[in-house]
């Protein structure tokens, strides 16, 4: 691994963290996943949450798409806000339960209903699968919004890394079909573009958890076999040419990410066509590094949790 400025915090736990990674067969990445799911360590349950599985219908001839809710345990004498949350692992891995931790912190802290989505992935779903799936759980979440509890106006969206990516284009679909309305996206170190061709996605090749040789294998499983010609930007939002009347939003990027280019340039084509940005970029980070332990981990946090007590609650 080439030697950079990362913050002190996470030196003692790069050696153990991956790089380079083969997702070259679906067979390779059905085992991956099983590998995580069996060393994933869950969160521990908060006192203040209560969490429900359920299962909703899914896009026109498509299975079901199953769901995580979290709710605060305390009665609320009014509808609270909603977190559409979309988890990452780069269109290929990921589940509801890598994010159980975050929706519980979201659900807690922010004192909102939060749904988390389990939408298909790639190589065996390719796009649209799963964007199309997240929108199915936007749809029904703002059509049950009386019996979760929630108010439909205050309806957010929230994603990490591919599931960032998946936002940004869900805010993109819901625009240009007429809804369910959003009122603000969060794109923490979003998965943006398929062409690769950033100053950051070029120089970091073997960066930990995320490198430009694995974006490239996301890519490919992500846009299927049968990909011809120009992407949509509903896959790749970077591609869309007109960001004019989406939802506020809020997008994180990391110093040593390879994504950390597409975050920002996004960040700023949303600024030019007047949508309303807050924009972070923390130094000393790399891709995935939210989930160790370290300084600017909680202050990742903290912020998400503030920006969205703000824009939840006013």
């Amino acid at each position: 691994m080439t030697e950079r400025a990362y913050d002190k915090d996470f030196l003692p736990y790069l050696s153990e963290l991956p790089t380079l990674q083969d997702f070259s067969t679906a067979e390779k990445i059905q085992a991956m996943r099983a590998m995580r799911a069996e060393s994933l360590v869950a969160a521990p349950p908060r006192d203040d949450v209560v969490m429900e599985d359920r299962r909703i219908p899914g896009p026109d001839g498509a299975p079901e798409v199953p769901i995580r809710i979290y709710r605060p345990r305390a009665a609320s004498d009014s509808p609270r806000p909603a977190v559409l949350e979309i988890h990452g692992g780069g269109f290929m891995l990921g589940n509801v339960e890598m994010m159980d931790g975050w929706c519980q912190m979201v659900a807690g802290d922010v004192d909102a209903v939060v749904v988390s989505v389990e939408y298909r992935l790639a190589p065996e779903d390719p796009f649209p699968a799963g964007l199309e799936d997240c929108h199915a759980a936007l749809v029904w979440t703002a059509s049950n919004a009386a019996s979760l509890g929630v108010d439909p106006a205050r309806l957010a969206i929230a994603g990490q890394s591919a599931g960032g990516g998946l936002a940004a284009g869900l805010a993109l679909l819901a625009r240009d079909r007429g809804g369910p309305a959003i009122c603000f996206q969060l794109l923490e170190i979003p998965e943006l573009d398929d062409r690769l061709d950033t100053p950051s996605m070029l120089a970091f090749q073997d960066t930990p958890f995320w490198n430009r040789p694995n974006a490239v294998w996301s890519w490919k499983h992500y846009l299927g076999p049968d990909h011809r010609g120009e992407t949509s930007p509903y896959a790749a939002p970077a591609r869309a040419t007109n960001l004019a009347g989406l939802p506020p939003a809020y997008v994180s990027t990391m110093e040593f990410d390879p994504l950390r280019d597409e975050g920002i340039r996004y960040a700023a084509r949303l600024l030019e066509a007047g949508v309303s940005v807050e924009l972070h970029s923390y130094a000393g980070t790399f891709h995935g590094s939210a989930f160790v332990p370290a300084e600017p981990t909680r202050r990742n946090n903290e912020e998400v949790v503030a920006i969205l007590k703000r824009r939840l609650h006013g």
